[in-house]
């Protein structure tokens, strides 16, 4: 989860022959399931969203040919820590300290 902008637009060419500037939104998960990285085009630019859950892992669908397509529902659930399968809600932390 090191790559930036430019690694990760790279990654949508190579890995999944798509084209980064389609405006689709292209989501990228960390080893540990806890840290996403989103990269869309909007606006003439390329925009990079990370977060990070302090307890918990995003739910991961099983990917068939390295793509997943989720409704824009799916995706919002999914950026708010519910597993999009069984819509629960995540462990929130007590305290940023």
């Amino acid at each position: 989860m090191r790559c930036g902008f430019d690694g990760l637009a790279a990654k949508v060419q190579t890995v999944l022959q798509k084209d980064p500037f389609s405006g689709h939104v292209f989501i990228f998960r960390g080893k540990r399931g806890d840290l996403l990285k989103c990269l869309y085009w909007r606006d003439g630019g390329l925009c990079l969203f990370a977060k990070r859950l302090e307890r918990g892992r995003f739910a991961w669908p099983r990917a068939e040919g390295g793509v997943v397509a989720l409704t824009s529902a799916q995706l919002g659930l999914l950026l708010e820590g519910f597993d999009w399968r069984q819509p629960i809600d995540a462990a929130r932390p007590c305290s940023a300290l």
